[in-house]
């Protein structure tokens, strides 16, 4: 999913490096909206990537939409397995830009323990420390797709949490009860839920935890198989399922604002990209993508289409 631990990275990246070769011709008929005039990238061959989770999928659609619209062709190699793959097809150079995490960047690719509080702190530190891996951070979205903790409504009636401090007194006082579905990535990560247990003293016996992928958490904790499910903010499925959130009192979790990652010498070819992409990312905020993502996770419909519907109906693109 979203971040991958980084002792993996080699194994992760053998196996998504496949990915990159394939990939197709993005095709849409397209014309300069809002952005893109006088389509500034007319002669660049781009090629947008992602993560293969439903968000990234549409971020990913969405650059590259905005570069097609500015002149571009575009080749889609977005949908790569894990973190560090993606990562580095930008930055190999096997393509030329995605949307990608502050939180990621700074903890797993970059190796530091405390993230920053201040989200436009910590995007100036990751794209200060990115410079010499030839890669360029474009200014961020408010879109902050960090972890959390979520449980149906059912379960917050009768336990009453609300906060990461009371699953943690709930751990202790009763330990049967805090059962928790999660992915394998945030059940090993430190910026998941070991540090999340230190932070919070809190301490969940192994049985107690499933892991499982993404998707199917939201359904279970729905259910009430388990009674927290790890969750993504963004996620358009807290809402069309009525799961409770648990407040991060202690504000453990970084923040994983999205911004474009650019290969430098990509942006240097074409700087033009800043320009095009910039208003798109302004627009982009929770409420934004927890929509697009619940039209994809909740409605079942694809993701580049939820992701042209919206780029038209804010006015990034015209049709062709």
């Amino acid at each position: 999913m979203k971040r991958a631990v980084a002792v993996t990275g080699v194994v992760l990246l053998l196996a998504s490096a496949c990915g990159l070769t394939s990939g197709s011709p993005m095709v849409d008929d397209v014309r300069p909206g809002s952005i893109g005039g006088g389509e500034p990238l007319k002669g660049a061959s781009l090629t947008v990537t992602s993560k293969e989770f439903t968000e990234q999928l549409i971020l990913g659609a969405i650059m590259g939409i905005a570069f097609e619209a500015a002149g571009a062709d575009v080749l889609d190699r977005t949908g790569i397995q894990g973190s560090i793959g993606a990562r580095e097809a930008v930055k190999s150079g096997d393509a030329d830009g995605m949307y990608e995490y502050t939180g990621t960047a700074w903890i797993t690719y970059q190796g530091n323990s405390e993230p920053i509080d201040d989200p436009r702190a910590q995007w100036e530190a990751v794209r200060e420390a990115d410079l010499k891996n030839g890669l360029t951070w474009l200014p961020p979205a408010a879109l902050n797709n960090t972890y959390a903790l979520a449980m149906n409504a059912a379960n917050a009636k009768k336990y009453g949490t609300k906060t990461l401090s009371d699953v943690a007194a709930l751990s202790k006082s009763d330990p049967g009860a805090v059962t928790l579905c999660v992915e394998s990535e945030f059940a090993n990560r430190a910026d998941g839920l070991p540090g999340m247990e230190k932070a919070y003293g809190m301490s969940v016996p192994a049985k107690n935890i499933t892991q499982m992928d993404t998707g199917i958490i939201y359904t279970q904790v729905k259910k009430g198989s388990c009674t927290y499910g790890e969750v993504f903010t963004t996620d358009g499925r807290i809402r069309s399922m009525n799961l409770a959130v648990m407040r991060d009192d202690r504000k453990f979790f970084p923040n994983y604002n999205a911004a474009p990652e650019i290969n430098s010498k990509a942006l240097k070819k074409w700087p033009a990209i800043e320009n095009v992409l910039d208003p798109v990312t302004k627009k982009l905020n929770n409420t934004v993508a927890q929509e697009l993502n619940a039209r994809v996770d909740v409605d079942g419909e694809d993701p580049h289409q939820v992701a042209l519907d919206w780029m038209k109906a804010e006015g990034f693109v015209k049709e062709g």
